[in-house]
């Protein structure tokens, strides 16, 4: 019998006792309550480390990006920031988001696509400016300039660029879940052109392959994908914003056979092939230096071209 029991034991048989017992309780509620919450982590959205917000990669293990994020270390944390994109006090993706640039160096996700969406209210991240700021993503206020991220007013005012997301809306079934990909700081300036074509098409494609062939045996879906942007060395966009020269994106998935895995990249120009070559993960770390998802499950020297002449899919498929 402890202490707290041997007080107990003594009063209980009288109403005296119970009374001590009610009065004890109350005295002992609010030191427990302080231990509770003591143990109870404070919700962010920007945060020290990719470990923090490792629930959106594949065996939650991050891509590596030469000199940028490697081995999970972010190399220049002033610079680099985790943001774990939060809507309704819900995390819904993850963005790796270059302060300096001010463009996303990637984001990422498991795919749960749906059907085209559209957001008329974009937003931004309030945790850049200030660390102390709300957890969600909210609308930027109107003529700000923001020191750390891109603003409404970068975007404004001009007809050669898209706001392009990384991570599409299309890859989210849930409206608020496609809500929340619609922040700038899931945008870089795309060509209006690479945007709406190449780029475009290689997304309905990908979309098409994750829907149709990426079913487990048990019936379930793990696919994951990360789509990134090599910043360039061209005059800023608003001279604020840097022009990516390069966007790239890759996919792994589990079929009932085996994992499945594609790349894709393509120059942020008006001019191009029409379509984007399907490429592999072995071929995207040649030419890119980009690991998108280290780890054994995904093939590497294989892509999924031979699905495109697959029904489902042949009419989104080149």
């Amino acid at each position: 019998m402890n202490l707290l029991q041997g007080h107990f034991a003594g009063f209980h048989r009288s109403s005296e006792g119970s009374l001590m017992i009610s009065l004890m309780m109350q005295h002992l509620l609010p030191l427990g309550t302080l231990l509770l919450l003591s143990i109870i982590p404070t919700e962010t959205e920007v945060v020290a480390s990719v470990a923090q917000c490792n629930e959106f990669f594949l065996a939650q293990t991050p891509p590596n990006i030469p000199g940028i994020l490697e081995g999970g270390n972010i190399k220049d944390q002033n610079r680099y920031k985790v943001i774990c994109q939060t809507l309704r006090n819900i995390r819904r993706f993850v963005t790796l988001y270059d302060t300096q640039n001010r463009i996303p160096v990637f984001s990422a996700a498991e795919y749960r696509g749906g059907g085209e969406g559209r957001e008329p209210l974009w937003k931004i991240e309030p945790q850049l400016e200030n660390p102390t700021g709300d957890a969600n993503m909210t609308p930027p206020e109107k003529n700000i300039i923001y020191t750390h991220q891109a603003g409404k007013n970068d975007y404004a005012k001009q007809t050669e660029f898209d706001r392009g997301h990384l991570f599409p809306n299309s890859y989210r079934s849930a409206v608020v879940n496609k809500r929340s990909t619609f922040t700038l700081t899931n945008a870089v300036p795309q060509r209006k052109l690479f945007n709406n074509g190449r780029w475009n098409s290689m997304e309905r494609c990908v979309k098409c392959i994750l829907d149709n062939y990426c079913i487990n045996n048990n019936n379930q879906r793990k696919n994951f994908v990360v789509i990134g942007a090599q910043p360039s060395k061209e005059n800023p966009l608003n001279q604020r914003i840097n022009i990516p020269s390069v966007l790239w994106s890759a996919f792994c998935c589990q079929s009932q056979k085996s994992w499945l895995a594609s790349a894709h990249w393509g120059n942020n120009t008006d001019l191009g092939p029409t379509y984007l070559q399907t490429k592999t993960l072995a071929e995207l770390h040649t030419e890119l230096g980009i690991e998108a998802f280290p780890g054994k499950q995904c093939p590497n020297d294989e892509s999924v071209t031979q699905l495109y002449s697959e029904p489902a899919c042949k009419s989104h498929c080149q």
